[in-house]
Order: structure tokens, then sequence, then C-alpha cells
């Protein structure tokens, strides 16, 4: 037979076969393995590539079906899994040059006109893959780096193609062409063949070919680059050849434009990651190799000599890399489109840094000039020319944003050392960066955020680049800065932020503001400056004006004054002069006033300045030296002087703006149009400077003796203080408009005076004196204006400069509430109303606020209800639930009645006369609710609007404090709510929709909160603590049998319960109390066991939810209180034993017959009853035992065969808890071995089950967690009395749990499962036997978490669900283990494991919980093995280290959003636990003062790589600076010396902050520190 097939390759070779023939028996021969030819893959494989090229260069002449099938042939021939067992068994198979050939010019036409092709592009693309899928195969193009380069061209050139493609077509993939012919159709050959069908991958898609070849494509060229000897023919032929599709190709997988595309194609961001990050090394070992750094040396540096040794001449390098890499980039044909350009110049910038900035070897300045040179031949390309000023780039936004980039690759790589360039190299690198800010600056481009983070840079390399320009700087980024774009904003913010901080560092703030104050003062050429100030501008003065000496604070605000009198005040006292002169006609007129309005805006702007930094800067005080006290004097003085001249300038003009005007419009708050704005503007102004001066004066005033107050130069100062309120009052002259923030100045401006009269004054029983003070306080308040705050719906940020007619009502409440309690003794009663009203209704109406510092009324109104300040008023406390008592009588009143009552009566009667007194009002609301409970009628029936009102009500009324109500208000609220209770349900008839229920159960919950007040007493005096129990109770068993409620598995309802059980057990607990009230108990426990008789027969489940919950409740309070005192344990007993003899049959009969209840409400309550049982229960056998066995094993079957909700869980777990100890206790008195077995079976079931919970999948990490206090009870009853064969049992549980191999299985959370149990038997009291046995094995345990800990480190996805338990698991095995874990050793391989914990690539939560496990692991070893510190020092410093190295990572400034939120909260925390940490090892140093100039060295390396968060830096300097206190001066010698430059510079900053500002305020706090 094999004779018969050994023809077909002549066959083959013969003219005279068909095409179709030949395909054929190529096709048989291949998949024939009774057809032997030598080397029988070599001659089939030659056999088709040379018929195609032969097609494809007109040699042969055959059918395009044909060549299709030639192709498929091909191409399944190349993927077939035989060819590839041929080559792995050493077959050498190998394509020709010509087929290689032909390859590379169809994929040329392919990216020209793929529709011309004769062959699919899928297909063509496959058989490239086939080929480059073997090494042997591919050495056509492997072994030819030239055949290479044109394939990755090629290749490139077409996937670019395909994005731009699919870019352009929208969501339609684009597919030029595909095979005309279907791979092995019937037409070409009818031979099966099963092999080629099974090996082929059936993927046509055009992407998936595609991006899998190109990553191929990409690995192979980077294999073979790598390779070549020659580096310069490599050199030569990427940038002559790839560069250009390259970069294009890196900017499509990375732009943002493109990303549509990537979708269009499925491509994956993974695969774009992979591709990039092959693009990137291509260019970067082909480029900036290591032997082209001398001829980039030779071209960059040619003024320097260059070494005379060159290598062989083979390697000979170009002649000027850096010039013909740029010139090739910027003259390619066609041109790269400037986005490309300004994506790779930075990107060259950052190979070039990763390549020759840290050569070894090299010298550090010229390593550093290097970098420079080269950075300076990179801007010009992006049409940024630093020698001429023209510079106008393509697109100035992404000409910024390639700046950016470079110019902070310059800092994080230390390029620019300001010394060495001002000595050696005669400033050339400021010179360029000054050139650079002349083009920022001439052509300013303040709309584009990349313009302020370029000039931030900038400041950060060296702000003398900045200084010259610092009056632009200031003109273009703050004063005149129009852009309110959110992004413009926040970057324009940080760069100011960061000004003001290097001025402050520099101690220059003084020479800062006084650059601020001149541009402030130039003439505006628009109408309206927009705001200077903004809330984070505002706090960085502030902070910045902290760290600043006082004396130049105070020379800061002098500068300001004397802006004022020189440059502003004459401008707004032109209009005399114009007057009389009175020849100006209407032109001049306008342009004065124009001049007036634009100085008057100035003097605004300047006095909102001088207000931020006099109320930041510390006050002068009994230490200040007189020259500081003499200069505050003076400030105070020429502050006085300005405000004078401004008010008569304001009384020349006779103008209407008087404060009577304020008094007479407070109504409208809208400035009259006649007032020009100038003077509007210039009153606002002398109010905040009068508020500002008055404020301040009075501090220096109180904390520094030497200073005199200028109030107190008068003889008669309490006169004097009263005066200022009759001026502002009743003003004679001219005074602020009406404008809001005139508005809310003078409100501030009359406080400060009224709070001097408190102050100094001696005689207020004078009615003079408390007339004035009583008018001050209702001005202040303006009760018209403050009715119209609860209407407002303005948002205020807290600062003064931002209030405006919107937000002019919420500053006005604020500054109310805020005095309130200097304001309330001064008021009358209807001024009082009036707060109460405004408080009341602005509480109603719940506004919601999107930012975290914004404020609104109904903010500010519910964080005075919940402050302490609150509850200190009382006449506004006792009015507000005056106010609440009165809304919901209203409501009451305005519902259905259909019987009226005496309650509602009474109100009707006498609501519009006399107050009603709570003598008169309780014993009507006691009989209506007796009534009401018993008849079961209800008085009131409200509509859904009117439960919502009272639900909204009862919401407010929860939030008061019970201990601030007095014993009538406490009373006569109580009752109405009980009123409200019992007495009112919803007008509907239908079953509750859920608005009546939750308003029952906001109702049990304010009544509970009520409970607990400390004058509760009051409301049993006219009510028994039964009568209420009993009234409620049956007010809800009313509305059951009515079916008023519609299911009991809702959550509404759910809620009720607990709600009605939370008031049972707060009202059972005041009786148990209180001796006298047991009757009470008694009584309630007949009504209880009266209703159980009631019910017993043909009764709704909710009504025995409800008694049954009740029960419960009332049972458990009664049993928690046994054992406080021997004279009522035995009437407690005896009640219990009494009502539990009918609780046991009812629930056992209940629960075999209602199945609807929730699971979590019947195992609460037959674990109430299990528990009241055992109280009472005085034999030696437990009632009811098969019942209580049934269903323990019903509980640990449901308890881990699904999901579950928790608080069922815990439940569960309870009971499990007490069913264990009564059958211990049944054991032990009976004694019986039965009985054990019974209670070692138990122990194993209950063991079981918690392993099966804990390992199920359902359960997460953090409901574990939630469950551990649950399971920690549980364990405790088990293993108290645990015998030998449990313990055995247990150990083998955890032994077997604690496997590697399970957990690379994939069966990691039954590996958590043990190791949770090993965590919380830890924690459990053991017989002293067995835990001497528990903590034998502990080492070994611990060992094998920590190898777990090591293995699950190498996967991230493991970090939150595994590895971190685990490590908490150490944590709590070592502090539990501290007096028996005993060995060094066992703490070195802890350590050893939290070194591989991940800390990066983690969410903001991961990354907290893993932090704190470490911070946690860490404080355990500190504390708990002190002796074994000296010896393991090193490692755990490693181990902090890396926390300290993660939070100022992730704590750097990232600009944007990122500093904000979640993260940023997660970030700040982190800061604090390492501050913690310093703070305990600086206390406890003695095994760590060999280190600490280590901790400190690492600490200032860190910080030199990042520029950290304001508040994160604050923590964690205080914490260094601890560790400073411990390093001796050797230590800090050494880190002077040893510490490289840049590193230095940081150690000598932080070290001199340390010295000048830190040391001293330590010292000082010892001095006054008790010892």
């Amino acid at each position: 037979m094999a004779a018969i097939y050994s023809g077909i390759h002549l066959k083959l070779k013969s003219t005279q076969t068909p095409w179709e023939d030949k395909l054929k028996l190529a096709r048989f021969a291949w998949i024939s393995s009774q057809c032997l030819l030598p080397n029988k893959e070599q001659v089939l494989l030659d056999w088709c590539t040379n018929a195609l090229s032969g097609w494809y260069s007109k040699k042969h002449q055959f059918s395009q079906d044909v060549v299709e099938g030639l192709w498929h042939y091909l191409d399944d021939f190349l993927h077939c899994r035989k060819l590839h067992t041929a080559l792995k068994q050493g077959k050498t198979v190998s394509v020709r040059l010509n087929m290689a050939q032909l390859l590379l010019n169809l994929l040329e036409e392919s990216a020209c006109d793929p529709t011309t092709l004769s062959v699919g592009v899928p297909t063509l693309l496959s058989v490239c893959q086939g080929i480059l899928s073997s090494s042997v195969v591919s050495s056509i193009f492997t072994t030819k780096y030239e055949l290479m380069v044109s394939l990755t061209v090629k290749v490139c050139s077409f996937t670019c193609l395909q994005l731009q493609q699919a870019s352009l077509a929208g969501s339609h993939q684009p597919e030029p062409t595909t095979d005309t012919v279907s791979d092995f159709s019937p037409q070409s050959d009818s031979t099966p063949k099963p092999e080629l069908e099974e090996d082929k991958p059936k993927q046509n898609d055009l992407s998936a070919h595609l991006f899998e070849l190109l990553l191929q494509v990409l690995t192979a060229y980077l294999s073979v680059q790598r390779q070549q000897a020659n580096p310069n023919r490599v050199w030569t032929l990427v940038t002559s050849q790839m560069i250009q599709p390259l970069v294009l190709l890196r900017h499509m997988l990375t732009s943002v434009d493109y990303v549509p595309s990537h979708t269009n194609l499925c491509v994956s961001q993974q695969l774009c990651r992979d591709l990039r990050v092959k693009i990137d090394a291509i260019l970067q070992f082909s480029l900036f190799s290591a032997e082209h750094l001398a001829s980039y040396k030779e071209d960059l540096l040619p003024s320097r000599e260059v070494s005379k040794k060159r290598g062989t001449p083979w390697t000979k390098s170009p002649l000027r890399p850096a010039n013909d890499l740029i010139c090739k980039l910027v003259s390619c044909d066609p041109p790269l489109p400037y986005s490309v350009m300004s994506n790779t110049i930075p990107l060259l910038f950052k190979f070039f840094l990763e390549s020759y900035r840290k050569t070894r070897g090299e010298n550090e300045e010229d390593q550093r000039m290097l970098c420079f040179s080269f950075l300076t031949r990179l801007v010009p390309a992006l049409d940024l020319s630093p020698s001429s000023s023209s510079g106008s780039p393509e697109s100035w936004s992404l000409a910024l944003l390639a700046t950016e980039s470079l110019l902070s690759q310059v800092l994080s790589a230390d390029i620019y050392n300001v010394t060495s360039d001002k000595i050696r190299h005669r400033e050339v690198q400021l010179k360029f960066y000054r050139s650079l800010v002349q083009i920022f600056f001439n052509q300013a481009q303040p709309s584009i955020p990349a313009w302020y983070r370029c000039l931030k840079v900038l400041l950060g390399l060296n702000h003398l680049i900045l200084e010259p320009d610092l009056d632009k700087l200031l003109s273009s980024a703050w004063v005149a800065a129009e852009c309110m774009d959110t992004r413009v904003q926040r970057a324009r913010q940080l760069m100011l932020c960061n000004v003001l901080q290097t001025y402050t560092k520099l101690r220059q703030l003084p020479r800062f503001f006084s650059e601020l104050l001149h541009v402030i003062c130039r003439p505006s050429l628009h109408k309206l400056r927009p705001p200077l100030l903004c809330d984070k501008i505002s706090a960085s003065i502030r902070t910045c004006v902290l760290d600043t000496p006082p004396s130049q604070s105070l020379e800061i605000c002098s500068t300001a004054l004397e802006t004022m009198t020189t440059c502003i005040i004459p401008n707004l006292s032109k209009e005399n002069q114009g007057k009389m002169m009175n020849v100006d006609g209407d032109n001049n007129n306008n342009e004065r006033d124009q001049e007036k309005e634009d100085a008057s805006v100035m003097l605004f702007s300047l006095s909102q300045l001088l207000h931020v930094v006099l109320f930041s800067l510390k006050s002068i005080d009994n230490a200040s030296p007189r020259p500081l006290v003499g200069q505050a004097q003076s400030l105070m003085e020429e502050m006085q002087n300005i405000l004078r001249n401004l008010q008569k300038l304001l009384s020349a003009e006779n103008t209407n703006t008087a404060i009577s005007s304020v008094q007479k419009k407070q109504e409208s708050l809208k400035a009259s149009e006649t007032i020009p704005l100038w003077e509007l503007k210039t009153q606002e102004a002398i109010l905040l400077l009068r508020y500002t001066w008055r404020e301040v004066d009075t501090l220096f005033y109180l904390h520094c003796s030497k200073y005199t107050s200028l109030d107190k130069s008068e003889v008669h100062s309490d006169a004097s203080a009263l005066t200022n309120i009759e001026n502002l009052l009743h003003p004679s002259s001219a005074s602020p408009s009406c404008s809001p923030v005139s508005f809310v100045h003078l409100k501030l401006l009359t406080l400060q005076h009224l709070k001097k009269v408190l102050y100094d004054s001696d005689s207020f029983t004078e009615s003079s004196t408390a007339e004035s003070l009583n008018s001050a306080a209702r001005f202040i308040i303006a009760p018209d204006e403050l009715l119209v705050c609860s209407e407002e719906d303005g948002v205020w940020d807290g600062q003064m400069n931002t209030v405006n007619s919107s937000s002019c009502r919420v500053a006005h409440w604020y500054v109310v509430t805020t005095n309130l309690s200097l304001l309330t003794s001064h008021l009358s009663q209807e001024d009082v109303s009036c707060i109460v009203d405004v408080l009341v209704s602005s509480l109603l109406r719940k506004q919601s606020v999107k930012g975290k510092d914004q404020l609104t009324v109904s903010l500010i109104s519910s964080e005075l209800l919940q402050s302490t300040v609150f509850v200190e008023l009382p006449s506004l406390f006792s009015a507000t639930v005056g106010s609440l008592t009165q809304r919901i009588l209203r409501v009451l009143t305005a519902a259905h009645v259909p019987k009226i009552c005496s309650t509602l009566k009474k109100y009707q009667e006498i609501q519009e006369g006399e107050k009603i007194t709570a003598e008169l009002w309780s014993p009507l609301l006691v009989d209506d609710i007796k009534v009401s409970s018993q008849s079961g009628q209800m008085f009131v029936l409200l509509s859904d609007g009117q439960i919502k009102e009272l639900t909204e009500l009862m919401e407010i009324v929860s939030s008061l404090n019970p201990d601030g109500l007095n014993p009538r208000d406490l009373q006569s609220l109580f009752l109405l709510l009980t009123f409200v209770l019992t007495s009112a349900s919803c007008l509907s008839e239908a079953p509750d929709s859920g608005d009546c229920t939750l308003l029952l159960v906001k109702l049990f919950r304010t009544l509970a909160c009520l409970v607990e007040g400390k004058h509760f007493v009051s409301v049993l005096k006219v009510i028994h603590g039964s009568t209420l129990l009993r009234a409620v109770l049956s007010s809800l068993l009313w509305r059951s049998r009515k079916e008023q409620f519609s299911s009991t598995c809702s959550s509404d309802w759910l809620d009720l319960i607990t709600a009605m059980q939370a008031f049972i057990v707060c009202m059972v607990q005041l009786m148990v109390c209180d001796i006298s009230m047991h009757l009470n108990l008694d009584s309630f426990a007949s009504f209880l066991a009266s209703e159980e008789e009631v019910e017993k027969n043909g009764v709704s489940s909710i009504t025995i939810q409800l008694l049954l919950a009740s029960l419960a409740s009332f049972f458990k309070e009664i049993t928690s209180s046994l054992g406080r005192s021997k004279l009522n344990d035995a009437t407690w007993t005896q009640l219990l034993t009494r009502t539990t003899s009918l609780l046991e049959p009812v629930v056992e009969s209940v629960l075999k017959s209602v199945t609807d209840f929730n699971p979590t409400f019947v195992v609460d309550n037959v674990t109430t009853m299990l528990r009241c049982g055992l109280s009472s229960n005085n034999q030696t056998t437990l009632r009811h035992k098969m019942f209580y066995q049934s269903f323990s094993q019903q509980v640990l079957k449901e308890m881990s065969c699904a999901a579950r909700p928790l608080d069922f869980l815990v439940s569960s777990f309870r009971f499990l808890a007490m069913f264990f100890k009564t059958v211990v206790k049944s054991g032990r008195k009976k004694e019986e071995k039965e009985e054990d077995n019974g209670k070692t079976v138990l122990f194993s079931q209950i063991l079981h089950n918690v392993h099966k919970l804990l390992s199920a999948p359902w359960l997460s990490s953090s409901e574990t967690s939630a469950l551990e206090p649950a399971l920690q009870k549980l364990l405790h009853p088990l293993v108290e009395n645990i015998t030998s064969c449990q313990f055995n049992q247990l150990l083998l549980m955890i032994r077997d749990g604690l496997d590697t191999c399970k957990l690379w299985a994939g069966n990691d959370q039954r590996v958590l499962a043990s190791a949770t149990i090993v965590k919380l038997l830890s924690c459990c009291k053991l017989p002293q036997h067995y835990s001497e046995a528990l903590w034998f094995f502990a080492p070994q345990i611990l060992s094998a978490l920590v190898f777990l800990v090591r293995s699950s480190s190498q996967e991230l996805s493991l970090t939150s669900t595994f590895t971190i338990p685990v490590v908490t698991v150490m944590m709590t095995l070592l502090r539990q283990g501290k007096n028996y874990i005993d060995n060094p050793h066992h703490v070195v391989l802890v350590l050893g494991a939290l070194q591989t914990v991940p800390l990066e690539h983690l969410t903001p939560y991961v990354y907290q919980t893993a932090f704190l496990a470490l911070h946690e692991t860490l404080c355990a070893i500190l504390q708990c093995y002190p002796q074994v510190m000296v010896n393991t020092a090193p490692s755990f410093l490693n181990v902090f280290y890396r926390l300290v190295a993660s939070i100022m990572q992730e704590g750097r400034q990232k600009g944007g959003d990122s500093d904000a939120g979640d993260a940023g909260e997660v970030h700040l925390e982190c800061s604090r636990l390492v501050k913690r940490m310093y703070q305990y090892i600086a206390s406890n140093f003695e095994g760590f003062t060999r280190q600490s100039a280590f901790m400190v060295a690492q600490y200032v390396t860190e910080l030199q790589k990042v520029t950290l968060r304001p508040d994160i830096k604050m923590h964690l300097t205080e914490g260094i600076y601890m560790i400073l206190n411990i390093c001796k001066e050797p230590d800090i010698k050494f880190l002077k010396a040893g510490l490289g430059g840049g590193v230095r510079e940081v150690f000598n900053e932080l070290h001199s902050n340390y010295i000048n500002h830190y040391r001293p305020q330590r010292l000082g706090e010892e001095m006054y520190t008790l010892k």
C-alpha cells in the first residue's frame, strides 16, 4: 500500500496534474500515515509556498479557488498539532525567503488597500501567527534582522490603520475583507480531514488575529534585537523605519481618544498594557543603550572632553544621536500628529533618564548635565522655543501636558541642583527654566489646568525661577483669574497653596503679600473682579500665618493698611474734588465712578485678606517681647485711624446708607438702587474692618497685660461699650447699607460689643444696661428676618467673603445659633419662640448638602439640636418641646375624629387662649389612653400626609436629650406620644402599607428614649408602669385583630417588633430597680398570662408574634436581673416559674403550627424560653427536652446549609451556647454515661457545623469578623469543661485545616475557617492541662500560619479574603500567648511573614485593613515581647519601614479629587497610626537606640521622593520628631555626613524645624507638666 502512495511527490511536481488534484493530494499526503515521503513536512511546506510564490510572480497560472485553497492549506499546516509534535521531536522545518518576502508584500498591500488582496486578511494574519508560533519555523525572520524589522513595521502600520478606522466607524468593527471560501470547503477538497479540523482554532475574527499577531511580532522582535551584536545597526534601523509606527501605535493604545476603538475591536486593557510594555522596551533598548552613552555625550556636551578610548570599529556609534533622533521625529513623512509628538517627547525623556541618570562609574554632575542637555533638545520639538518667546504650539493643552511631564521627571530625577548650577555652570539651567516661564507668561493659558501644574513644578525646582515674574503669576493665576471650571480651579488653588507654603518656608511671606497687594491695587480691566479668597486658599493662608513669626504677620497687616492709605483711599476721595470744580461732563463722572468702584472692590479684597491674616496669627501674650507688643499696638492704632478716615469719607457723601436703613429694610435685605456700588462695597469693607479690629483688640487685651486696648483708654469703659451699642442701634451719621455682607457683619459687630459689655460691666442690674443688652440681642437675631431663614435653600461655605443674597440667611442663622448661650438670657419669650419656630421648621425641611464643608439652615439646626449647649438653655429647650407638642396636637385635631375625646376637645377649647398646663393636661391624656386601650377604639384617624408629618416630628423628638426635659415637659410629651400610639390609626381600611408601621416604630423608639430621662418618675406619678405597658400592648393587639398589619416578614414589621421589645425592656428595667414597682411587674405578668389564655385558639400569626415578643423581652430582662439581690431573687424566680409554665407549651405548639415567622425571631424566643426554664427550674431534668433537642438539630442544619442573615446566625449561636450549657448542667446532675455521650455528640455536631459555616463560600471576611464575638461566646461553654476526646478532635480539625495544599487547591475558605477557630480558641479559658497542651502546640500553629501568609501573599486577589485575616490570627496568638511563647525565633518568623504582605495596588478599604493588621501585629510584638526586641529590632524596623514608605507613597499629593473622599480619610488614619508607632518606639527606646539614626535616614529618603499632603505630613513629621528626641549628637553628625545631596537637604530642613519649633515647644510643655 505504501508503494501506491509513493508517487505523490512526483504528481505534485508534474505539470500534467491539475492544481485542484494537487491540492487534494497534498492534503491527503499530510494527514495520511501511509504516505511515505522523505522529510514530509519540509516537502509539503516547500510545495505550498513555491506554488503561492509562483502564482504571485506569474510563473504559475491557476484559479482563485486554488489560491484560496493553498492559503488555507498553509494556514492549517502551520497550526496543526502534528507539525508542532514533529518540531518538538527535533525535526527542522523552515520557510523560504521568497515566501517571507511575499508575506511582507501582502501585509504592506493590506495596509494600503485590503480589498485588492487575493486572500482574506484574517487568513493572512493567521499564517503569520503560525510561522511565529514556532521558533524553528520563524527562523526565516529571527535570523534576518532586516526582515524582522520589516515585519514589525508592516504589522504595526496595519494595526494603526485598523485602530483609526474603528475609531472613525464608531460602534462598527472594521473588517476590510474576509475569506471568500471557508476553510476546507467541499469545492476545494472532498476528502475528510479530521486532524486538521480538530487542530485549527476556528477564529476568523480580524481583531483576534491582529492583536495576537502583534504581540507575537513585538515579542519576537524584542528577542532578536537583544541578540544583535551591533547596537549602531539597531539604532539606525529603528530610527529610520520603526520609530514612527511604534510611537503612533503606542499613542493609539494609550490615548483616551481611541478607547472606543479598543472596545469595538475587543482589545482588553491588559492586552493594551502588554503591547505598550513591549513597545517601550523596544524603544528604550534600541535608542538608549549603554553603548550609545559616549555618543550622546559628544552630541549633547560638545564642550566636554570625551574619553579617547573608543570601542572596537564595528561598535562605532552614531555621531549625533540626540539630534538625529529628534530630526527623525520632526521630519517624518507623513508627519506625526501633534498629539503623538506631545506624548512621545516625555516618553523619550523618561527612557533617557532610566538609562543614563544612574549609570555606574559616571560622575553625578555629568549625568545631571547630560540629562538636562537632552531636555533642552526635546522642548523645542513641542514648538516651545526657550530661545525666543514667540513659540506657538499647535495645541497649548497638549504642549503644556507634555511640558508638565518633562518638568515632573526633572524634579523626581533630581537633575537640577541649584548650588552646582550656580557655581559650576553659570546658572544655565536656571536661565533655561526662566525662559520657559517667560513663554508661559507671555502667552498665558490660565484656562488650562496643566499651565498651573507646570508653574507648580517649576516652583518645586527653585522658587527663583518664578520670583522675577511673581507679579505676573499673582495677576494671571490669582487676582485676575477668570476661568471658573472645576478642574482649573483645583489646579490653580493647589499651585497657589504651594506658592504660599514655599514663601512661608523661606520666611519671605511679607514680601509675597507685598507683591500681592501691589497686584490687587492695579486697575482692573474688567468691571467685576473675581473673588480673591476661596476656602482652600484661605485655609492655606491660615496655616502659613501660623507657621510664620508673629512679627512678620504683623508686618503683612501693616503693609495692607499702608496700601489702603496710599493707593485706595485717595481714589475714593476724588469725588469731593470733582464736585468742587463742577466742570466735568458726564463722561468724567462715569470714569470717576468706575475708578471708585474699582477702588472699593480693592478695599474689600484687602479687608478680607486682613481679616484672614489677623484671625490666623498667634496672639501676643505676656511672654511676647515688648517690640512685638509695640508693633501690635501701632498696627491697631493705624487700623483705627483708617476706619475713622473711611467713616468721614462716607459721612461727607451724605448718602442714604445710614445704619437706620438696615433696620427699615431688613425685610428685603436689598440695597437701594440709588446707592452707588462703590458706596456699598466701601460700607461692607468698613464693617468687616471694624469687626476685625474689635475682635483682635479684645483678644490682645485679654491675653497680654502689656497691651493697652484703645477702648480702655477712655475713663468709663462700660459707658463706652454701651454707647457703641446705642450708636449701632440708633446711628446718627453714615452707616452701613443693608447689603447681605453688611447685614451679617453688623450682627457680628453688635455681638462683639455685647460681649464686651458682659465682660466689663459690673452693673447689670441697672435698667438702662439691661435694656440696651436686650435691644442688642433682639437686633442680632432680627426676628422678622429670622423667620425667613427656614424657607431659604441657600448654601454657605463658612467664609465671610462668600456671603451673598442666597447665603446671607444661612450665615445669619449660624451667627444666632453659635451665640445662643449669650443671647438667650436677653431675649423675650416672643423672640425665643421665633428662634424655636425657625429651628423646628428648618429641621422638617431636611436640605441636602453636596459638599462636605457646606452649611445649610437645616444642617446648622440639626447640629444645634444634638449639641450639649442646647440642653444648657432651659428656656429654649422647653420652648422647643412646647412647639413640637403644639405641632403634634395640630396634626391630631386636623385629622378625622370619629369620636371626640376629652384631650382633643379641651385643646380645641383653649388653643386660642391660655397656655395648657401639665396639671390640666396629664389627667385627660391618661383617661383617654385607658379608654382606648380597653375598648380598642381609635379616637383619631390619620391620612397618609398626616402620618408622614407625625413621623418627621418623631425624628426631631427622638433627637432631643431626655435629660434636658423638665418634669412637666417630659410628662406632657410622653403621655401625648402614648396617646398617639394607643388612640391614632390609619384612615385607610386596607392593610397597612408601611407608613403607619413606620410611625409606630418611631413612636416606640422615642418613648424608649424618654423613659431613660432622669425625670421620668414624674410620668409614673400620674400613671402606673404596668398600666402603660398594658395600654401599649393592648393597642397593638387590637390593631392585629383588626388586621391592620399586612405581613410578618416585612422589614417594617420586624423593626416594629424590635422597637416594641426595646420599650418593654426599658420599662421593666425601671420597675426592676425600684422595689415599690414590683407589683407593677406582677400585674403585667398576669396580663400577659391572661392574653396567652385568650389567644390559644384560632388567632393570627401576627397576634401570636406580638405576644411572644412581649413575653420574650419581659422574661429576658427578668432573667438578667437574677443574682443582683437575694431579696428579690425569690420573687423573680417565682414569677418566672409561674409564667414559664404557660409560655413553654404555647411556644412549642405555635412553632409546630405556624410557619411564616422570621427564623431569627423564632430562635430568639426559644432561647429566651430555654434561659427562663434553666433559671426557674430546680429539678434534675429539663422540661420539654425532646423539643429542645429537635430544635437544636434543626438550627444546626439550617445554620450552614445555605446563605443566612447574620442576625439569624448570631441568634443560632446564642441558642446553641445556652442549650449546651443546659446539657452540661443536666449531665452533671445525673452523671450518666448516656448523657456524656449526648454531650460529646452535641459538641462534635456544633464544632463540625461551625467549621462548615466558616468554610462556606458565601460568607465574606467582613461577615466572619462580625460573627466572631458571638462565636466566641459559643466556644466558651464548649471548651469550659472539655474532655480529652473532644480536645483531640479540636486539635485534629485545626491540624487538617492549616494545610497549604488546600490553599492552592482553591479551598482557602476552609483553611481560613480553621485559622479563625484557632483565633477564637486562643481567647477562651480552657482547663489548666488543656490550656498548657494548646500553647505547647502554639509554635507549630504559628509556623503553619506564617507559611500560609507567605504563600497567599504571592496572589494579590487573596489579600483581603485570606492574607489579612490570617495576619490578624497571628496577632491574636501573639497577644494571648505572651506568657507561653518565649522563643524569639517565632517572633522573627512572624516578622518575616509580614514583609511579604502586599501593600501596593489595593483599594482604599483593603489597604486600610492590611495596614491596620500589620500595625496591630507590630504593636503586639512591642507590647508583649519586649525582651526579644534587642535581637529582632532590625527585622521589626524593616516591616515598619514598609508601612512608612507605603503611606508616604499613598499619601502624596496627586491633585484632583484623589486627595479627598474615602481614600484621603484612609490615608490620614494610617498616618496617625504611624505617628502612634513612632511615639511608642520613642517612649520605649532602649532596644532602638542604635537604630534611631537609621529610622530617620529611611524617613528622609522617602520624603525626598514625594510631596506629601499637608495633613499626612503633619502626623508623620510629629512622629519622626519623637525619634529625633532619642537621637544622640553623633547620630545627627553621622546623618549630615552620610546622606546624599538631595536627601541631606531634606534632613537639614527637618532638623532645623525640629530645633527651632518642636523642641522648644516640647520643653515648654514639660516645664508645666505635673510630675
